[in-house]
């Protein structure tokens, strides 16, 4: 559960006797923000969908034609039904490019924990309500994800249901026997293995975890992180995040952090978050993280229980290296943000303010990691629908995480087309792909897109990209 944001004292939050990994930067978007954005998704056909909290508003920033995101554009798109204007809520990119909204711990400033829902057709820039699952009082602030074979999961915020959401028939069916404690304030983290792991936050005896089976549909033990990493009091717990290697980073709400190996189940200790130079600790009780192309996570801290002053952390998978903040980081609390993976490898943050800070790390992927294509068609035309397939189409995680309160997965391939000539990059909107898993392997992958019309016309390369990777171009003609 968390509060309504507020104006907050002033907090000097730099960092005492560590390295700030100086190459990195944060840049504010270009054009003005006239809104408040708050959670961010990414849509198929590459435009970002933002939020306003607490209203029904939503808009778009679409890339200009060097595909840069910091020059994109703003526009408002359809509100959600006028009875609707949640914050802190259950959210998905569908399989087919839909967008599902489910619940809210607020509605319009209100916190009811909402069983409102909405889904949204980009294609046709209109939301439809959705009703909740049978029988269920509260959704609230709950954890979703989007299983490997495309089905929507979301937990009721409040106890230990969950729900499978049939995309066609818009119907939830019950599933997630055997949870050992309720659901309120856990994350889920998508594995390799198309299983879920969550780590319970309201069994105060044991730092117990559990993983879902999607097959059995049964929530399994997972073991036992070393030490707690929610904090006590509110349960609150920071995002998990699965990197290339297989292990998930657990971030904690008190300052403790674990690391899970997905590949042999076992669970070890990560440095402690470090004090900040008021000797706070630092932690991420509820706040964003999110993963880099070149498989460090990036994680925004701020001190105590919901105190101003962030610090940003890049984790390589041994150590936190601190490393350059954002204009708002004396008054933000790491609840405040959201980030999302951008098509472009970098990282968007929104914190509630009209300053919406894109985070650039120059760090490379390994090659072993993005999308391979292997079968296409060219020449393409307007309009037109195309089947394309290849290996590691979804990436080797979900991308960002936050927990229970926002979700902004982007395992799920997009195809970028750069003009010969000009240089220009278009966005062909994808949909109908056959798997929405992490770090697939040799799988072949498949997915269907279809080229805008505003697309240029002549010789261009192809790109398959998931979480900001890109393949290798290939080479097509646009007619």
């Amino acid at each position: 559960m968390r509060f309504l944001r507020a104006v907050c004292v002033p907090c000097l939050a730099m960092l005492a006797g560590f390295a700030v990994v100086s190459a990195q930067t944060w840049t504010p978007v270009t054009q003005a923000v006239s809104f408040t954005p708050g959670t961010a998704l990414l849509l198929t056909d590459g435009r970002v969908l933002v939020q306003v909290p607490n209203t029904s508003d939503w808009w778009t920033l679409t890339p200009d034609l060097t595909g840069s995101y910091i020059n994109g554009t703003w526009t408002q798109v359809a509100s959600l039904p006028p009875d609707y204007g949640p914050q802190y809520f259950a959210s998905a990119v569908l399989a087919d490019g839909r967008v599902v909204v489910m619940g809210g711990e607020y509605n319009f400033g209100k916190g009811i924990f909402t069983t409102l829902g909405a889904i949204y057709t980009p294609t046709t820039n209109k939301w439809k309500p959705l009703s909740a699952p049978s029988g269920w009082a509260r959704v609230g602030d709950s954890q979703s994800v989007v299983l490997p074979n495309g089905t929507m999961m979301i937990a009721d915020c409040c106890t230990t249901d969950a729900a499978l959401f049939n995309a066609k028939t818009l119907a939830w069916t019950t599933t997630g026997t055997g949870k050992a404690d309720n659901n309120t304030e856990e994350g889920w983290t998508l594995l390799p293995n198309g299983k879920v792991l969550t780590l319970d936050v309201n069994n105060t005896n044991q730092p117990t975890t559990e993983v879902y089976d999607p097959v059995s549909g049964s929530w399994s033990s997972a073991g036992n992180t070393p030490v707690p990493i929610f904090d006590r009091l509110s349960h609150e717990i920071g995002p998990a995040v699965l990197r290339p290697d297989g292990t998930v980073l657990a971030t904690g709400g008190n300052g403790h952090n674990a690391i899970y190996d997905s590949i042999n189940g076992t669970w070890s200790s990560a440095p402690d978050f470090p004090l900040n130079a008021q000797k706070q600790q630092l932690d991420i009780a509820d706040g964003p993280a999110a993963l880099l192309p070149d498989g460090n996570v990036l994680c925004m801290t701020s001190p105590g229980f919901f105190m101003p002053g962030v610090e940003f952390f890049e984790w390589d998978g041994s150590n936190f290296n601190a490393t350059v903040n954002i204009p708002n980081a004396n008054v933000d609390i790491s609840y405040y943000g959201t980030m999302l993976v951008l098509p472009t490898g970098q990282i968007l943050l929104t914190d509630g303010s009209p300053d919406v800070e894109v985070y650039t790390s120059p760090g490379a992927a390994n090659p072993a990691w993005a999308p391979t294509i292997t079968k296409f068609t060219s020449p393409l035309t307007h309009g037109k629908k195309y089947a394309i397939s290849g290996t590691q189409f979804n990436g080797m995680s979900q991308g960002a995480a936050y927990g229970d309160d926002a979700q902004s997965a982007t395992n799920y391939p997009l195809v970028r087309i750069t003009n010969n000539a000009t240089g220009h990059v278009f966005y062909a909107r994808t949909f109908k792909h056959s798997s929405m898993g992490v770090a697939t392997g040799s799988a072949i992958i498949k997915t269907n897109f279809q080229v805008a019309t505003g697309t240029e016309i002549g010789a261009s390369q192809l790109e398959v990209v998931a979480n900001g990777i890109a393949s290798s171009p290939v080479n097509v003609t646009i007619k």
